[in-house]
């Protein structure tokens, strides 16, 4: 038997323990059939988040429209998701002149996923991130910069809760 024949048959024999070592461990795949991600798929309201420290408007439509985007719109719910939105700004890069060239945008939600049949917060938690920009170029390039790192900040902090919700034991209910 060559050499190459038995890295094949050691790497197919590896796939196939690996596998049945997952699925004796309950493990199965997110978006399979009764899943998490198929059972909580168009099946969540989005509450419109709480906010503090008074973040911008946008900031709350971006993160409900990335939660959408990921998850779908619910026609008929579920379950509720609330959210509540912490933002904040700081400089990063100062001139000798005092003046600030980068900012950092700093943010953090915190979430819960409540049932409605019964009320029961099915998970909860926190999650943050940021992003950054420049602010050393025009007033419409410096405000164009400031709007997209708000943008994407509530992109990362979307997709984080999805994650988390994708990984939620949601029980046989």
């Amino acid at each position: 038997m060559s050499l190459l024949n038995r890295r094949n048959i050691l790497t197919t024999g590896g796939a196939l323990l690996a596998s049945a070592s997952l699925t004796a461990c309950g493990f199965s795949p997110v978006y399979a059939p009764g899943g998490t991600g198929d059972r909580l798929q168009g099946r969540i309201a989005f509450q419109a988040p709480e906010t503090i420290n008074a973040p911008r408007d946008e900031d709350a439509y971006y993160l409900i429209r990335n939660l959408e985007t990921r998850m779908g719109r619910s026609t008929d719910a579920d379950y509720d998701l609330t959210v509540s939105l912490d933002t904040r700004e700081e400089g990063q890069a100062i001139t000798a002149d005092r003046e600030i060239t980068r900012y950092s945008l700093i943010g953090q939600a915190r979430y819960a996923l409540l049932r409605r049949s019964d009320g029961l917060v099915v998970t909860s938690g926190r999650v943050e991130s940021f992003s950054g920009y420049s602010a050393s170029g025009s007033t419409i390039q410096t405000l164009s910069s400031e709007n997209d790192a708000h943008e994407r900040l509530m992109q990362i902090l979307a997709d984080q809760i999805v994650a988390k919700l994708l990984a939620t034991d949601l029980g046989t209910s």
